[in-house]
């Protein structure tokens, strides 16, 4: 697994924005990179890989794609899964 400096947190921003975070991690010398997202960002992580892989950095490839279910604490008191992705891109 990449470390913390290499890894993309997708989040509510437009997904060119994460695109280009992840070609600004590969130009800075990274070898891998790695996109997490949680519920409803997942298809969104998946459209950032796809769209640096495709159209951006035709050289890439997924490495590794590993999904989870975490469980988070909720307003009232008890706990909710919420759904996890790392997609790993490589030169």
């Amino acid at each position: 697994m990449a470390d913390e400096e290499n890894t993309v947190f997708i989040g509510g921003k437009e997904t060119m924005n994460y695109v280009q975070a992840v070609m600004m991690q590969f130009s800075s010398g990274s070898d891998e990179v790695v996109i997490k997202a949680r519920g409803r960002s997942i298809s969104k992580a998946v459209d950032v890989a796809e769209i640096t892989r495709q159209r951006f950095m035709e050289d890439t490839d997924i490495t590794d794609i590993i999904t989870e279910t975490e469980e988070l604490d909720n307003d009232e008191g008890g706990t909710v899964n919420v759904s996890s992705m790392e997609i790993t891109l490589s030169k």
